[in-house]
């Protein structure tokens, strides 16, 4: 069997979207005090905007970016920018780890949201997953109901807007390819992010040591869905979900060693359990009948 057909080179993939996802988040910290969340994404999605017109033109693919769907877009759009604009958030006042659990929930409120958007039934066994799920939620973020904690808060909805924005990409791809999708997550989120921008009235203009930092979030950003999408095309959502599990020790370990942020097991319990949620929901949808097979 072809290597590019086994779950080695799958885990390769892999391997270069932890490290990605990784530089992603140690850049967004490090800029944190310096750029608010919106001058981030401003920067991170003009460089990516970059990147993918030079990709698209070279591979002769602007022909695929349409305008048909574009209310689509612009609301699957909103929902990333709200969501990449909590994290990043979140990124610069909780833990790493902390962060990247939390962030693990997406598939769960992909299972709540997928009746209201997709027509989806919640099965027995996703509603146990999604139990099981918050679960590991309440063993992550270990809620003082006397105190809001608003990193904690902004982690968790930044995994609900991630969800939306998975489920309405997913109503996209029925109709557009990659180029297009890239194309217009990357100029809209430029023009969202421009906006709030100067809207607040306190714009920073990046310095030659966090402009280096800016340019690494929207190139690490990019590499990052690229080698994830990569990954899913050689192996089960299963399996790279599992692998990805391996982002969460390697934020905490960066947390550690760069930011002297306390190893907390309770995190990587609580994100163990949320990674067994993700498992037995993902291992049902496999397992479930396709529509031509029930017939």
């Amino acid at each position: 069997m072809p290597l590019s057909r086994t779950p080695i080179a799958a885990t390769l993939w892999m391997g270069g979207a932890i490290v990605s996802f990784s530089a992603m988040a140690v850049a967004g910290r490090m800029v944190s005090g310096q750029h608010d969340t919106f001058e981030i994404m401003a920067w991170r999605s003009l460089v990516g905007l970059a990147v993918v017109l030079v990709w698209a033109a070279t591979a002769n693919r602007l022909a695929e970016i349409r305008t048909r769907r574009l209310k689509g877009h612009l609301l699957r759009n909103l929902c990333h920018f709200t969501g990449q604009n909590l994290w990043f958030w979140a990124l610069g006042i909780i833990p790493l780890a902390q962060v990247i659990a939390l962030e693990f929930t997406s598939p769960i409120w992909v299972i709540l949201l997928s009746p209201l958007l997709l027509g989806e039934r919640i099965t027995l066994v996703r509603a146990v997953s999604t139990v099981l799920g918050f679960a590991g939620i309440l063993i992550v973020a270990r809620p003082d109901f006397g105190q809001i904690d608003l990193g904690v808060l902004a982690a968790a909805g930044s995994a609900v807007f991630f969800a939306g924005s998975i489920i309405l990409t997913k109503r996209l791809t029925r109709h557009d390819g990659i180029v297009a999708i890239m194309f217009w997550l990357t100029l809209i989120q430029s023009a969202l992010g421009i906006l709030c921008t100067f809207a607040d009235g306190q714009t920073t203009w990046p310095t030659p040591t966090s402009a280096g930092w800016l340019v690494l979030i929207g190139l690490s950003g990019l590499a990052a869905h690229l080698c994830l999408t990569q990954a899913l095309s050689l192996a089960s959502a299963g399996f790279v979900v599992t692998v990805d599990f391996l982002r969460l020790p390697v934020f905490a370990i960066l947390g550690m060693a760069l930011f002297s942020e306390p190893l907390d097991a309770l995190v990587i319990l609580g994100g163990g359990v949320i990674l067994l949620a993700n498992w037995i929901s993902i291992r049902a949808a496999k397992a479930a009948p396709r529509p031509q097979d029930a017939r």
